[in-house]
């Protein structure tokens, strides 16, 4: 008889749920939340059909682990379980969610979400710091700012040398000297590991294939090329390029039903990161390529006609699908 089972993940401890084929309920019982423990404890119970665990932060983790070790574990949309599970119990707990899950896992009635590989993980990992340490230096910034306005200073805008040279010149006012001071030592550290970042990915850009590629579009950067590449992940997996427009939320929004049917703004659905990244790189080659070439000419068409902000979005998705394709293929842009 097959077996099926439910794992929902916590930091410490994870509850486990196993049914059999004609959903009657045979183990439920917490475990360590390690893929040696789990694994162990679904070998105790005999060979497992399939596992299922939600979406997470120790998903990956547990996922890549589990598979190491033979477990056939599928990670599911913790958002389409969520709706899921509340149609089964009307109380939440750890042990209803297992056992929902384990259900799901038998029924087949789930929607899989693609684990991605450590590699992807870590290139998004030094992606996601530098993200932090910019927003860090720029509420700096604007705490200068707002401290010298109180003392009757304006610094201006800018964040290079000549706004530090204009900041140090409000050291001398009494009761802000030390404050300026201590917020710009903080400021030198968190450039120092902006440029540390930097320079970290373009390390990873010069070790990647895919990045090389990417980067033969004019507009895409060192940046966007690796959180792309990490996005995406395995090519394979999309079976459509103009699937990866979907992919990160950069397709109308559409809601239909009945005589109702409208067309809204994009979904901004998935990686926003990535999406933001994709909309800078549209702006880029809009306002600052002086290239000219077959896609920059189709945008603006399109800001003639709608506005430049929609022609943005829209190249973003363009540029989305094309590197998609070019991922697929292993071929360079041409313009």
């Amino acid at each position: 008889m097959k077996h099926y089972a439910g794992l929902d993940l916590s930091m410490e401890t994870t509850q486990v749920c196993i049914v059999d084929e004609n959903g009657r309920k045979l183990v439920s019982e917490k475990v360590e939340s390690a893929p040696e423990a789990l694994a162990s404890m679904l070998e105790r119970h005999g060979p497992i059909e399939r596992a299922v665990i939600e979406t997470g932060r120790m998903s990956p983790a547990i996922c890549l682990g589990l598979r190491e070790l033979g477990v056939p574990v599928v990670c599911i949309d913790a958002r389409q379980a969520h709706q899921s599970l509340k149609a089964m119990k009307a109380n939440k707990t750890d042990p209803h969610d297992a056992a929902g899950l384990a259900q799901l896992a038998r029924t087949g009635f789930y929607k899989e979400v693609h684990v991605k590989s450590p590699a992807a993980h870590g290139v998004r990992s030094v992606i996601t710091a530098r993200s932090h340490l910019v927003e860090a230096r720029v509420r700096l910034d604007n705490m200068i700012r707002g401290l010298c306005a109180t003392f009757g200073y304006r610094p201006g805008v800018g964040q290079g040398k000549a706004f530090l040279e204009r900041i140090m010149q409000a050291a001398h006012i009494p009761g802000l000297g030390d404050a300026i001071t201590s917020l710009l030592s903080v400021r030198a550290a968190l450039v120092e590991q902006i440029k540390e970042m930097d320079r970290r990915l373009r390390v990873i850009a010069s070790q990647s294939q895919a990045c090389e590629i990417l980067m033969s579009i004019p507009g895409v950067g060192v940046q966007t090329s690796a959180a792309f590449a990490a996005a995406i992940d395995e090519a394979g997996r999309f079976r459509q390029s103009r699937n990866a427009g979907a992919y990160f939320g950069l397709v109308p929004r559409r809601h239909q039903s009945g005589e109702l049917d409208w067309t809204g703004r994009i979904t901004k659905q998935g990686d926003g990161t990535v999406r933001k990244l994709l909309y800078e790189a549209a702006n880029s080659i809009l306002t600052r390529s002086r290239e000219t070439f077959a896609l920059k000419t189709w945008a603006m068409k399109i800001a003639k006609r709608r506005g430049l902000k929609k022609a943005r979005v829209a190249l973003a998705r363009r540029l989305a699908v094309i590197m998609h394709a070019m991922l697929r293929d292993g071929t360079l842009f041409q313009a």
